[in-house]
């Protein structure tokens, strides 16, 4: 992006000329659970936000009833943000864009706003909370590479990956949370530092763009596999507490695995709230649409309406929420195959979603890949 493009604008505003106070205008796309929650922190700090929903309805309500019911249960909004379902309207004049849009869908929407004056001129600076990969033409890629591609060269190793243990529903409560803010250019990662710092908010700043964004986005693969396995000690008692740490750490490695492969410039990104921390909250909160998904496997059986994988795919808002994670499982079975990695926990789930072992079968298998003398894993 060209420094000479926008002034930099704080948390708190800009003083230009030395006199008048820019509050900064942001845009964020996706009002799901988390776009609403980011969208309530910055407009309680005094920010002008706008927020695009896919749904007309939830449009409305946000800006009629100044609540988000359908995603955000219970939570009252800031009268000052402002929703609509149109994608240029959002991005139009804004100092900051924010897309919270789930990975099936963004780039469709990014695609949508490379008209926008700003955009073209490469005037906002842009920020990424969406988890997950992006497919194109048969390759697996990381989000920020794939929509790069698409923005004017001004973005090319200026956008910023947000991400952390991070529930929309306590973010929007107020309850104390972390998050990094990763970048390439370190001035972009201390700017949505500081955009999206609050009193219960802290952003730390990262450089390695690459090892949050894995960690993000495998994270939900493993929390599937948490989940099944938490079903399963209802059921059997092969399986306690010690056996979910073990699953726990074993998918950290993974985690890490995939992470270094694809280029991860900082190990200790994956001890960081960017990797266990994640993790662990994604794993064990009851908030978790992950681990309610992989719990749902097992105890309500909701594979067996989908013939396969890419089924379950192109029908998962039928389940009456995105899991990111099944996206992610097909991306990571792929990545596997490319690096030649060894991942049982990431390949037992994609057998299990692509119909083609049962569960608790393939967990045990999964168990008995980690604690095998002659197969064990290296944690």
């Amino acid at each position: 992006m060209r420094e000479d493009t926008m002034k930099e604008r704080t948390s708190k505003g800009e003083k230009t000329s030395g006199e008048k106070t820019i509050t900064p205008r942001v845009g964020i796309f996706g009002a799901g659970a988390w776009g609403t929650a980011v969208a309530k922190v910055l407009s309680d700090k005094g920010l002008r936000v706008e927020i695009w929903s896919f749904e007309q309805e939830v449009a409305q309500e946000i800006n009629k009833k100044h609540t988000n019911n359908r995603y955000l249960y219970g939570v009252n909004l800031p009268q000052t943000l402002k929703a609509s379902n149109i994608p240029q309207e959002v991005a139009t004049d804004k100092d900051y864009i924010l897309f919270v849009i789930p990975s099936l869908f963004l780039l469709n929407i990014v695609k949508s706003i490379l008209g926008v004056k700003n955009i073209m001129e490469g005037k906002s600076y842009i920020g990424i909370l969406t988890k997950g990969f992006i497919e194109t033409e048969g390759e697996i890629h990381l989000i920020t590479e794939v929509i790069e591609n698409y923005l004017p060269g001004f973005y090319k190793d200026k956008l910023v990956y947000i991400s952390g243990p991070s529930h929309a529903e306590e973010v929007a409560r107020g309850k104390l949370t972390g998050l990094i803010s990763a970048s390439k250019n370190g001035k972009n990662a201390i700017r949505f530092r500081n955009l999206l710092s609050s009193d219960s908010l802290m952003v730390f700043p990262s450089l390695d763009i690459t090892g949050v964004q894995v960690s993000a986005a495998l994270k939900n693969v493993i929390a599937i596999a948490f989940g099944m396995l938490d079903a399963l000690k209802e059921l059997l008692d092969i399986f306690g507490d010690n056996t979910e740490s073990l699953l726990l750490a074993a998918g950290l490695n993974e985690i890490q695995q995939v992470g270094l492969a694809m280029g991860s410039t900082h190990p200790e990104t994956f001890t960081s709230i960017a990797g266990v921390g994640d993790l662990d909250v994604t794993c064990r909160s009851k908030y978790g649409r992950n681990r309610r998904f992989g719990r749902e496997i097992v105890l309500d059986n909701v594979l067996s309406k989908f013939r396969n994988i890419e089924d379950l795919l192109a029908n998962l808002p039928s389940l009456g929420y995105i899991p990111e994670g099944a996206a992610a499982t097909r991306c990571a079975h792929i990545l596997n195959k490319q690096y030649k990695l060894k991942l049982p926990i990431i390949s037992g789930v994609y057998k299990i979603l692509n119909r083609e072992e049962e569960p608790a079968d393939e967990l045990r298998n999964i168990l008995f890949k980690l604690t095998s003398p002659s197969k064990r894993q290296i944690f």
